[in-house]
């Protein structure tokens, strides 16, 4: 099923809340501007970043357009950012000597080791004589090093006050630093490519001496420029229409999660229709959404490039329904009452709906999901799957002077007919164990919380995060197959570990690396920022450190049957410079952006091995020991926001 600043795993990604404006002025630099009221109208919308749009009711500017069509305006905005990020991972394995295909992070390519059934690894061409295979010697090796970077660009087009096209592109998106190098090349084959022999210049690796253009199928998986989203605004006296490929975020983003942050890898987006609407004096505001989650195959033929392609079936698309229900106090009344010394709530509902009759998931067989198959190929791929899903999104915000308390709890419940994927398979909607109890069952359940108090004008932060993610008892693993579904233990036939978003960030190498995402688990996470410098001009340097302490929610889907899998220290400074002009508040990044991460985990009993796996591997190898290791991380990001 469906699946802060960023610096600050904890800091909640909704927007922060703008300086408090003088009576009558809105700060919004979408908002219409008075005549006479200040610097032209191109000025006055570049003075201020614009927040993300992803969240509802975030501004009522942003809802309702009360001076409806009272200028216009065409301004094209550039909003982004650029960043390289270099990291060193060590014993990201953490010791662990698993087969290939079922390690939770791969041993380094150019490690020569002996897995726990006893077979042997070998990578046999280090040392100092290299004149014969018997003279050189196995290469030892548990650090892997890489630096990737990415150009984002927002562009805005505002055609009015009310009318807007917005964008996301990616340029270099998350380019490996030194890949893509000159003369690497791939072509099509049997087997998806082979790489082409080197000649001309750069016979060998190790004569190269430039990057060559990433072009996909060549020498790249991705794309030089990837468009990642298009929507259009449209702002009503009564409501804002939404429509295109959006951002979505709801809450804390523990589910929808739209991933704009400056340190982001991971993102929710939808092809959506949405429309909002509310009542503005109670800060209440509701809304619902259509979503295109999944349309199945289309017309697009490869001998055809231009005209109008379509769905080729509609039972086999997943129909998504979205409905919101949420109270946002206004930015400015907010920040004036907490100055006040009043109790200031937010909070709301967010309601998915989503079903799928038949599937075509399976395209092996050549006749199924593959681009560019004819209609009749298509029908004879599908299977009955008979899925739905109810996901019930609370989310609740408590602020009080300095203090703020959040929480996001998410329901994924739901059912399958089949599980079949393969083209012609039998559906497997009778449970063989259980004849009154057919097909699958989700049963999915996930709790976040955030607690922060800020002191000493803001400088100290002291934060407490929370979470819980629900385990399968009857699932013997907390990563799924590369392939198909988890593998059930018995016939119980429900899906119950629910996965968190994975740009929801709470470390910097067990969940974020070698597990991905926070998944049938549960956390506790104690942390503590404070800014050594701190100016009006935005300029700010500090550090950090958080201590995240992680056990299994089902001991069974630990490796070593246990529930403790490991406690990360985590420790960062960070330097904001006070350049360009939209960095002007200490809350908000813009400008130069540097900092340095380390991270250590040590490994505790879920991560490691059962007795029997510690003796037979002794047995194999002829006394080769088998024991969990600490790994380390060390990361350093540069970046220019604007």
């Amino acid at each position: 099923m469906p699946p802060a600043p960023v610096a600050a795993p904890l800091a909640p990604p909704a927007a922060v809340a703008a300086p408090a404006a003088p009576p009558g002025v809105d700060k919004d630099p979408r908002a219409p501007q008075k005549p006479g009221g200040g610097p032209g109208l191109l000025a006055g919308a570049l003075t201020e970043r614009p927040m993300p749009v992803g969240d509802v009711g975030a501004k009522p500017s942003d809802v309702y357009a009360e001076d409806w069509w009272s200028h216009t305006r065409p301004i094209f905005e550039i909003h982004g950012y650029y960043r390289v990020r270099a990291e060193l991972f060590h014993n990201f394995s953490l010791g662990r000597k698993d087969a290939p295909g079922s390690q939770f992070w791969p041993q380094p390519a150019d490690n020569d080791y002996v897995d726990v059934a006893g077979n042997p690894h070998q990578v046999k061409l280090c040392g100092k004589d290299p004149s014969t295979a018997a003279t050189m010697e196995p290469c030892e090796n548990k650090t892997q090093a890489s630096a990737n970077m990415r150009f984002r660009l927002n562009p805005e087009l505002h055609i009015s006050d009310n009318l807007r096209i917005m964008s996301q592109i990616d340029l270099l998106d998350n380019v490996v630093l030194g890949s893509t190098p000159e003369g690497y090349n791939n072509v099509p084959s049997a087997a998806g490519y082979s790489v082409v022999g080197r000649g001309g210049y750069s016979a060998l690796g190790s004569f190269a001496s430039t990057q060559w253009t990433p072009t996909t199928g060549q020498n790249t998986l991705g794309s030089s420029i990837a468009v990642k989203r298009v929507w259009g605004e449209y702002q009503t006296p009564v409501g804002v229409l939404r429509f295109g490929r959006m951002p979505s975020h709801w809450g804390l983003g523990i589910l929808a999660n739209a991933g704009d942050g400056h340190d982001s890898d991971y993102q929710s987006t939808s092809d959506r229709i949405m429309f909002i609407t509310g009542i503005k004096k109670w800060d209440l505001y509701f809304g619902g959404a259509w979503d295109f989650a999944n349309s199945g195959t289309t017309s697009a033929n490869l001998s055809q490039q231009q005209g109008q392609p379509y769905n080729v079936s509609q039972l086999d698309a997943v129909h998504q329904y979205v409905l919101v229900l949420a109270r946002r106090r206004n930015p400015d009344l907010q920040k004036l009452e907490l100055a006040k010394g009043d109790l200031v709530i937010n909070g709301g509902a967010y309601f998915v709906f989503r079903n799928q009759v038949i599937a075509n998931d399976e395209s092996s067989d050549g006749s199924s999901a593959a681009l560019n198959q004819k209609s009749s190929n298509v029908g004879q791929g599908f299977v009955r799957r008979g899925a739905t899903a109810y996901i019930p999104d609370l989310w609740l915000q408590v602020l009080y002077k300095k203090f703020r308390f959040e929480a996001e709890g998410v329901a994924v419940l739901g059912s399958i007919d089949c599980t079949t994927r393969a083209a012609n398979g039998a559906c497997d909607y009778k449970n063989p164990a259980d004849e009154a109890s057919p097909g699958w069952k989700v049963r999915q359940f996930g709790v976040a919380t955030q607690s922060e108090l800020k002191v000493l004008e803001d400088r100290l932060r002291i934060q407490l995060g929370v979470g819980w993610a629900s385990g399968d008892p009857d699932v013997e693993s907390l990563v799924p197959p590369a392939q198909g579904l988890m593998p059930q233990r018995t016939a119980d036939r429900t899906f119950s570990t629910f996965n968190f978003h994975p740009d929801y960030r709470i470390d910097l190498i067990l969940w974020r690396h070698i597990l991905n995402r926070v998944a049938g688990a549960y956390y506790f996470r104690p942390s503590v920022e404070y800014d050594f410098l701190r100016d009006k001009a935005g300029q700010k340097l500090g550090g950090g450190a958080a201590m995240i302490w992680s056990r299994a929610s089902e001991f069974i889907q630990t490796p070593g049957h246990a529930r403790d899998l490991g406690i990360e220290l985590n420790f960062n400074l960070y330097f904001q410079s006070k350049d360009g002009s939209l960095n002007d508040d200490p809350n908000k990044m813009g400008g130069f952006y540097t900092m340095l991460q380390y991270g250590v985990l040590f490994p505790l009993g879920g991560l490691g091995y059962m007795p029997g796996e510690v003796s037979a591997y002794a047995a194999n190898t002829g006394g080769g020991e088998l024991a969990t290791a600490t790994a380390q991380t060390l990361r350093w990001y540069m970046g220019i926001l604007f």
